[in-house]
């Protein structure tokens, strides 16, 4: 990103930061979310702790760890994950409202300076990964995606022996040492790891996954939670929110 864009980017992110009132008393705000964020809230936490003074506790897990802590009982204030998620906890009343933060997409990495995969139809997708060595995917809601295209296009089984699903962590990482040749995962967190090229999925083969914030019954009415609600959702942040290889949800 260039210097003016850089500073367009804080002045605009500024903007939203003075819609927020002053915290009364600071507060400490437990965030869980979903990676696909990460890069996102690193950038906007701490903004919106300058703001208000409330300060984010902020842990990263995947989805289906996610899944699996609510399912267990974990409380916190804040939740971020793929919306199916969150729409699963409020239909079981553990969750009372969802509040759609960003659009996700998926992307395929390489390795920086590999030649650019062959993505453009759903038969050039398939060809490439037949041609693959080696490939990489998540459990998340991408790699979910994934399989079940695989499965859409007759290559499963013979993807089985050369791929590597990446339970906790970055698909790219294993794609920047070398360790796959082609990752897939959600753009936001492909984008994040340096030594990689990455191209976004074509419109025909896309999966676009909303993330979303769920909030729990005991701090949904709370002044913190609601400040940092006002402040994910505000058009302001959307610079940031798209430099980070996501989309706002309505737009």
């Amino acid at each position: 990103m260039g210097t003016w864009s850089v500073i367009a980017v804080a002045a605009q992110a500024g903007v939203a930061l003075m819609l927020l009132p002053g915290a009364a008393g600071a507060a400490e705000i437990k965030l869980l979310s979903s990676g696909a964020m990460r890069t996102a809230l690193e950038e906007l936490a701490p903004q919106f702790e300058r703001a208000t003074e409330h300060k984010l506790a902020i842990s990263f897990a995947g989805t289906n760890a996610i899944a699996s802590r609510l399912q267990a009982g974990e409380t916190v204030d804040v939740v971020i994950a793929a919306s199916p998620v969150i729409d699963t906890f409020v239909e079981a009343g553990k969750l009372v409202r969802r509040v759609d933060l960003v659009r996700s997409g998926v992307g395929i990495a390489v390795r920086a300076g590999a030649p650019k995969p062959d993505i453009g139809s759903a038969e050039a997708f398939k060809r490439t990964l037949l041609a693959a060595k080696s490939f990489a995917r998540s459990t998340g809601p991408s790699g979910v995606y994934i399989a079940r295209l695989l499965e859409g296009l007759g290559i499963a089984e013979e993807m089985k022996g050369k791929t590597t699903i990446v339970r906790s962590g970055l698909v790219a990482e294993l794609v920047a040492k070398g360790e796959a040749e082609i990752g897939v995962q959600q753009i936001s967190e492909l984008i994040a790891v340096k030594g990689v090229d990455v191209s976004p999925m074509p419109d025909a083969l896309q999966q676009i996954t909303v993330f979303a914030a769920g909030l729990f019954p005991a701090t949904k009415d709370s002044e913190p939670v609601q400040a940092l609600i006002k402040f994910l959702t505000s058009p302001a942040v959307y610079p940031v929110i798209k430099a980070k290889g996501l989309e706002p949800p309505h737009e």
